[in-house]
């Protein structure tokens, strides 16, 4: 296997009820592995329940484990939050409401000798009828202006070298629409090669998704449009 050391981490807002069980699995699954070194960050992103304690609890528990505390600024800043504490050659990144299952992950260890990046998408998205169509849409408008073919940008189970984050230009994206978005599109602008994999999604258990705020989907097309503008 082509990978030895790895990153997993975790966005988090108020997944108190999800987040030990997702860490717990994923722990699991990488001591499978057997690689020389790996690390799990939770990011904390300014949650108003009891996350960050749970969090904690883990990171003193499981020497593997790390968190990340920081204000509320969103998904976007999560994932970056993310990706630029991860030290290792490999990153991989999913959501913390279990809605992914981690021991997947062994899909995208097999396309690492092919790709710079490996980007899941979902099989059969159990998500609402609305968000549904807003993602045709978001594909769309990558299409047109980017020709970024993804089937599924936002799909919360990627894989990826550092060496991207490490080169690309600094990801600015705050907005959970846009970050993935952004990365895909700077990873193909500085030459990296993008793979694609089905995965697996499952209804969400415990809280609610907070991706689906009109407000927040206008901004990330407007946003999407001005990073068109500054690249092109």
């Amino acid at each position: 296997m082509p990978v030895s050391s790895l990153s997993v981490f975790f966005p988090a807002y108020n997944e108190e009820k999800n987040i030990e069980d997702t860490v717990k699995k994923a722990v699991n699954v990488i001591k499978e592995l057997k690689l020389d070194k790996w690390e799990i960050i939770i990011v904390n992103d300014g949650s108003k329940d009891k996350t960050g304690e749970v969090a904690d609890n883990l990171s003193q528990n499981i020497s593997n484990v790390r968190v990340v505390h920081q204000l509320n600024g969103g998904y976007g800043m999560a994932v970056r939050g993310g990706f630029y504490n991860s030290k290792y050659d490999w990153i991989v990144y999913t959501d913390s409401d279990g809605q992914f299952d981690f021991s997947e992950i062994n899909k995208f260890l097999e396309l690492t000798d092919q790709a710079d990046a490996i980007w899941g998408y979902r099989i059969k998205r159990q998500d609402p009828l609305f968000r549904l169509l807003n993602a045709q849409g978001w594909k769309l408008a990558l299409w047109i202006f980017f020709g970024l073919s993804l089937q599924d940008v936002d799909c919360g189970f990627k894989m990826i070298k550092k060496e991207i984050i490490d080169k690309i230009p600094k990801l600015e994206s705050t907005r959970g629409g846009m970050v993935n978005a952004e990365l895909a599109i700077k990873a193909k602008k500085y030459g990296f090669k993008i793979a694609q994999v089905g995965v697996n999604h499952y209804p969400r258990i415990h809280g609610k998704p907070t991706g689906a705020n009109i407000r927040v989907i206008i901004q990330s097309f407007i946003d999407l449009f001005k990073l068109w503008l500054k690249l092109r």
